[in-house]
């Protein structure tokens, strides 16, 4: 899942962040509206946690830039203010959900988590294909009952590949959906990454190689 943090506080941005890359996101982050409009033009996003209060553009008009382009993105409003109003507001401009701070984590990933999932074709919790369960949500990953522990990237290519139920995923929509803007597009990240996942998924390989085009499971 690829989200992007909007926050003018700085430190509460890079928090959130942080967080949310170790639950195996990818994430961006921009500390103003105006940047936000300018990842939102160039990237494709399953979720943005917005800040309400901007610099440069409001919150409130970068959603409605959102809804005005018609994109599959969710957006998680985040606002200093819990009054009633304000919640009705945010939703009516356009929000998918609304969180008032301070927030606990462990929410704002759960309410990230349910947005990302309506931005596709509805799949159920837990995905499973090919004797693999994957948790997105406990973050685990089991073959034929054996628990498998991997890191967050590996997590997150594995989670795109079992999303996408058998299609073939290519390198480039990998790494747009795995790794942030910060990811050199010319390194054999990919290619390593998911070397790694398929000696940890053990034999027999469940992930194929589709020469020029991509992986499937």
């Amino acid at each position: 899942m690829r989200v992007l943090v909007v926050e003018d506080e700085q430190l509460l941005a890079d928090a959130v962040a942080t967080g949310l890359r170790r639950e195996a996101m990818a994430v961006d982050v921009v500390y103003d509206g105006a940047a936000a409009l300018e990842r939102i033009g160039v990237n494709d996003y399953d979720v943005v946690v917005l800040d309400r209060d901007l610099p440069l553009v409001h919150g409130d008009d970068v959603c409605r830039k959102v809804v005005e382009l018609g994109m599959p993105t969710r957006v998680l409003m985040l606002t200093a203010s819990g009054d009633v109003s304000d919640r009705v507001e945010g939703l009516e401009i356009g929000a998918d959900d609304y969180l008032p701070k301070p927030f606990a984590f462990s929410e704002l990933i759960a309410r990230v988590r349910a947005l990302g999932r309506r931005t596709s074709v509805p799949l159920p919790p837990v995905l499973e294909r090919a004797g693999i369960k994957l948790d997105p949500n406990r973050r685990e990953v089991f073959r034929d009952g054996k628990e498998v522990q991997l890191a967050p990237k590996e997590f997150a290519v594995l989670e795109v590949l079992m999303r996408s139920e058998g299609a073939v995923v290519s390198a480039e929509q990998l790494l747009e959906k795995a790794w942030d803007e910060n990811t050199d597009p010319f390194t054999n990240v990919v290619r390593v990454t998911v070397m790694t996942l398929r000696r940890k998924l053990g034999e027999p390989p469940v992930i194929v190689t589709v020469p020029g085009s991509g992986y499937r499971i």
